[in-house]
């Protein structure tokens, strides 16, 4: 089986969570391959960045999922280990930057992502990410 590390991020804007449909029609998170020698929070920033042009600010780290397919191109398993990360962003702007891999993008109530997100695990993490983002702006706000 290979094995690939690859990073991304959980990225809301105010109260509104960022949301990209993939060529699967998937509606994922944005996330990458760690390249090389990178640290897991920078190919976060840097994959976020690449697919949806949003610049965006680490708050914490998230949690990891995993998953497991079988590559027909490779012609073997492939099990990707993700670290995330709670992330925020000061304009609601994004550009789909790789058309050819997704299709629709946005920032969405998070009720309503938790309704669109495909995967158990990525609800999951959006429910706890979300929870987290919260906690952080009422302890920054002095609540």
């Amino acid at each position: 089986m290979l094995l690939r590390d690859c990073a991304g991020g959980v990225v809301f804007y105010k109260d509104k969570v960022f949301l990209i449909l993939n060529e699967k029609n998937e509606w994922v998170m944005p996330k990458g391959l760690i390249k090389g020698a990178e640290n897991p929070q920078d190919a976060a920033v840097r994959r976020v960045y690449e697919e949806a042009g949003i610049t965006g600010k680490v708050i914490e780290p998230a949690g990891r999922t995993y998953y497991e397919f079988y590559s027909i191109t490779r012609k073997m398993p492939v099990c990707n280990r993700i670290a995330w990360y709670v992330m925020e962003t000061d304009s609601c702007e994004f550009k789909i930057s790789e058309p050819e891999k997704f299709s629709k993008a946005g920032f969405f109530d998070v009720s309503e992502a938790l309704e669109m997100v495909t995967y158990s695990q990525d609800k999951s993490l959006l429910l706890q990410s979300y929870k987290r983002y919260c906690d952080k702006k009422q302890k920054s706000s002095g609540l």
